[in-house]
This record gives structure tokens, C-alpha cells and sequence, in this order.
């Protein structure tokens, strides 16, 4: 059955309740597309399956339609399905180097949270070092911009993807199109992970100046600084992670995005 409708927003003195639906359409949009990706990688859907209507599918994950619609386009983005106009989505081919893809390579090695941070160290430093050096004042711009978004975000999976779109563009600013594209590939399993370093005040909480710290060395140009606050910065979580340092990074954010849903069901 499907879930009953959620209250309208309207707080407009705080927009507390909108941000509230917000972070939880996404967690749930993030929860659906994160199964049907397994279904679909493992094979449990076959390529050239039709999937559920977008009703039957609504029905079937107790969402609504908009939340199936934008899985939907998630998938398809992915190259995971094809969309035919009156007849529905079909499962498409994964031997297609666009449907497999470096994520797609990565997650069949199932990678630990602790793997992620170790590939992540040398990459990071080494381009927040270049960054400091090479970014233009544009681009200094666009990091304060972004690092305001990440504090004033009041879901979860918003700020997530600001965090990730920060660190893309400090790669941008490295001035190193193999460095970027580098990050980038694994800028899914970095988002996964952002999700939880972003919820959980544990991890949260000790991190908060680290953003400010590297955006003050990268401004100063001081690559040095900016190398060493990139350093810590990405080491926290190996302090902080606890029993989930060696927990695939796939396992981790099924696990905690369900716990955030439940935690906004209780509320």
C-alpha cells in the first residue's frame, strides 16, 4: 500500500517542514534507485526486462510517482534502463561501456569505507596542493559559494551532494583534467559516504572547521597548508567510523539511509 500523504509545507518563518519533506524524498528516492541499481547489476531484473509501471512501482516502494519518476531518470542517466515513449523502461545492455563504467567496476570489488579513504588521501592532497597554486579568483569564489551551501543545508542529501560538488571543484581548480576525471570516478562511492559523514554527529561534528581551514590555505595560497588540512580532513573518518571502517561502502549506506528513514518516520 501506499504511504499516506505528508502534511503540506508551511512554516514559512523557518521552512522547516519543506526541508523536512525534501530530505525525506530523497533519502527515499536514494533508497529505491539504490535497490533497483542492485537488482539490475546482479542481474535479478534481466536486461531486456520490463520494469513496473511507474503506478505499480509507486504501489510497490510506498512512494509517490514524482519520487519513482525521478528514479526512473536516475537509472536511465546511468545508462541502467531505456525509456521507450508509450511503452515503458526495459533493462538495457550491461556490457556497454557506458552502462558498466568505472562505478560500476568499483562497486563489483564491493570496497570498504576504510579502501575509500586510503585511495582518497594521496589523490586529494596532491590536487588541493595544485589547487592552491593554480585556482583563479573565480574559482576561490565558486568554493566559498558551494562551502556556504554545505553549511546552510538543512537535509541530508543535499548536503552530500554539495559536499561532493566541493570537492569536484577544487579538482577543476588543480588545473588537471586526469586528476579530475580521476576523482570523479569515484565520486558515487564518495557521495555514499558523504551521506553518513554528513548525518552521523560523530563524524560531523569534529569535521565542521576542516572545510573553512582548507578554503583559508587555498585563498592564502599556501599549498603546504592546504595539503596538510586536506590530509586531516580526510583521516577523520578513520578515527570516526568506528566498526563500519571495513563494512563495504555499498552496505554502509543501505544500512544508514534506512536508519534515516526510520528516524524521520518517528518523528
Amino acid at each position: 500500500m501506499s504511504t499516506p500523504p505528508r502534511p503540506p509545507a508551511v512554516d514559512p518563518g523557518t521552512g522547516a517542514l519543506a526541508s523536512a519533506a525534501t530530505g525525506h524524498r530523497g533519502l527515499l528516492t536514494e533508497r529505491i534507485a539504490r535497490e533497483l541499481e542492485q537488482d539490475i547489476r546482479t542481474g535479478a531484473i534481466a536486461v531486456g526486462a520490463k520494469l513496473a509501471s511507474e503506478r505499480e512501482l509507486a504501489i510497490q516502494f510506498g512512494a509517490s510517482r514524482g519520487v519513482v519518476r525521478e528514479v526512473l531518470r536516475r537509472l536511465e542517466a546511468h545508462h541502467l534502463i531505456e525509456v521507450a515513449p508509450g511503452r515503458g523502461s526495459y533493462v538495457a545492455e550491461q556490457s556497454s561501456a557506458q552502462a558498466r563504467g568505472y562505478d560500476g567496476l568499483y562497486r563489483a570489488e564491493r570496497p570498504t569505507v576504510r579502501q575509500l579513504i586510503e585511495a582518497r588521501i594521496p589523490l586529494e592532497v596532491e590536487i588541493v596542493g595544485l589547487a592552491a597554486q593554480r585556482a583563479t579568483e573565480e574559482q576561490l569564489e565558486v568554493l566559498a559559494e558551494i562551502n556556504d551551501r554545505i553549511e546552510s543545508a538543512t537535509d541530508v542529501i543535499t548536503k552530500a551532494r554539495a559536499d561532493v560538488e566541493l570537492h569536484d571543484a577544487i579538482a577543476v581548480a588543480s588545473a588537471n583534467p586526469v586528476l579530475r576525471v580521476m576523482l570523479s570516478s569515484i565520486s558515487g562511492l564518495m557521495f555514499e559516504m558523504m551521506l553518513r559523514s554528513n548525518s552521523d554527529p560523530a563524524i560531523f561534528e569534529p569535521g565542521v572547521p576542516h572545510h573553512p581551514e582548507i578554503l583559508a590555505a587555498l585563498q592564502a595560497r599556501d599549498a603546504d597548508l592546504a595539503r596538510q588540512y586536506m590530509r586531516e580532513h580526510l583521516a577523520l573518518g578513520l578515527r570516526t567510523y568506528g566498526t563500519d571502517l571495513d563494512v563495504s561502502l555499498d552496505v554502509m549506506a543501505t544500512r544508514h539511509i534506512e536508519t534515516l528513514l526510520r528516524r524521520d518516520d518517528a518523528r
